[in-house]
């Protein structure tokens, strides 16, 4: 591999991994989120240049926060007009604290962490439930528009336009850039936890692009979880989240092959599954459960584990998570948990029983360009033999999917179907 070629690397890998830290301490330093991304995109641009001649810095993310800073700097001095704008460059200008260094919150919170400041900050109840989770997601997590947009099934200019009001109402509201104190803290909690897990979703199943796992993203939305569960240790909701996460991340390295194709769940090597994540996750599950208090995150978790503790594909207990399904259905009336559920009755209960749910989610148009109505459709068609309206339906899913792993995982399948 050419210079050119290990730096570009180097950038793509410190995207992924530096993006958020170095967003959201710009945004606590300045107070403006579109000069913060500006000027941190514009620390990635000058990186593939500089890293060229002076090669990688033995600490990127340091590199970059010192950069997209000095940038926000110039920035400010060039539009400081009146006393005001003064105060923010005399703001910015004051020495940071060491990059990565544990220091004092400031809010009272005891929390360190600025990505966690910005969640919080994103999820404040004057802004809507979506807008809270998508600013976040494109804030703290670098995600494009188009990406969040086919994560909430919307057109990617509702998704822009969602966007910029919510910037606007942060702005205008004079939303403060912090956590805020316990006694407010449950009104915040389902826009964080909704935040941390479609972060962990686009890291596990990626909406779009070459590779199906993003583990950069699977590892930030755990490492929030935890930051979470310390802050709120009593709240089973949060407990249940990151159990899930475990749950589902114990399973991550099987879920695609050595060339990067996907491998169904009931293909997935057992014995290569993460036994201490797995174990760690049931454990906060029984912890969540003893509260008393269940919901939707508990529920998926217990789902999650009545796959982990099936000691093959043909032992998991389908009658007991299309049961789990059901409830959860009841709690979160989701097209899409109701096409999870469809999947499951059919494997309790005969393949034509989930395609009957199947079918009145079609009628109902909700899930309209979702690729995974269609799959789902071809796979109970599949397996209860009709290959040529299985095949039919699988080149209807090959119209929509847009990640790749998924595109060629579905095109085995239609071949498949198409030699009988």
């Amino acid at each position: 591999m050419s210079a050119a070629n290990d730096v570009e690397k180097a950038v793509a890998e410190a995207f992924r991994e530096e993006w958020g830290q170095v967003v959201a301490t710009l945004i606590r330093v300045t107070g403006d989120w579109d000069l913060a991304e500006e000027c941190a995109q514009d620390a990635f641009a000058q990186a593939l240049d500089r890293w060229r001649r002076d090669g990688v810095p033995r600490r990127p993310g340091a590199w970059l926060t010192t950069t997209a800073r000095n940038r926000a700097l110039d920035v400010l001095r060039r539009e400081a007009v009146g006393a005001a704008k003064l105060r923010e460059v005399a703001v910015l200008a004051r020495d940071e604290p060491p990059y990565g260094s544990e220091n004092d919150s400031g809010d009272g919170s005891g929390v360190q962490d600025d990505r966690l400041r910005l969640i919080f900050t994103c999820c404040h109840p004057a802004l809507p439930i979506e807008a809270r989770v998508a600013l976040t997601l494109r804030t703290l997590a670098g995600l494009t528009t188009p990406e969040i947009a086919r994560a909430f099934l919307v057109p990617e200019a509702t998704m822009a336009q969602r966007l910029v009001r919510a910037k606007r109402k942060i702005r205008n509201a004079g939303i403060p850039y912090r956590i805020p104190p316990a006694h407010l803290l449950p009104e915040r909690t389902t826009g964080v936890l909704g935040v941390i897990y479609l972060l962990f979703n686009e890291g596990y199943a990626a909406t779009a692009g070459a590779d199906l796992v993003r583990t950069n993203l699977c590892a930030e939305a755990i490492r929030l979880a935890r930051v979470l569960a310390r802050l709120m240790p009593d709240e089973p909701e949060v407990l249940g989240l990151l159990a899930l996460l475990l749950l589902h991340d114990a399973r991550r390295h099987t879920r695609v092959d050595a060339a990067g194709d996907l491998v169904t769940l009931e293909d997935q090597d057992r014995t290569a599954w993460d036994r201490a994540e797995a174990d760690e996750g049931a454990a906060l599950l029984e912890t969540a459960l003893r509260r008393g208090r269940p919901g939707p995150y508990q529920i998926q978790a217990a789902i999650a584990a009545c796959h982990t503790t099936a000691p093959s594909a043909e032992d998991t207990d389908w009658a007991d998570i299309a049961a789990l399904y059901g409830e959860l259905a009841r709690l979160v009336p989701s097209a899409v948990v109701r096409l999870n559920r469809a999947v499951a009755v059919g494997m309790a209960d005969g393949t034509d029983a989930g395609l009957a749910l199947v079918e009145e989610l079609e009628e109902e148009g909700d899930l309209a360009g979702y690729h995974l109505l269609p799959a789902t459709r071809a796979d109970l068609l599949r397996r209860s033999g009709r290959t040529d309206e299985a095949a039919q339906a699988y080149r209807s899913a090959l119209e929509l999917v847009e990640n790749d792993a998924e595109r060629r995982f579905l095109e085995r399948r239609l071949a498949e179907c198409r030699s009988g």
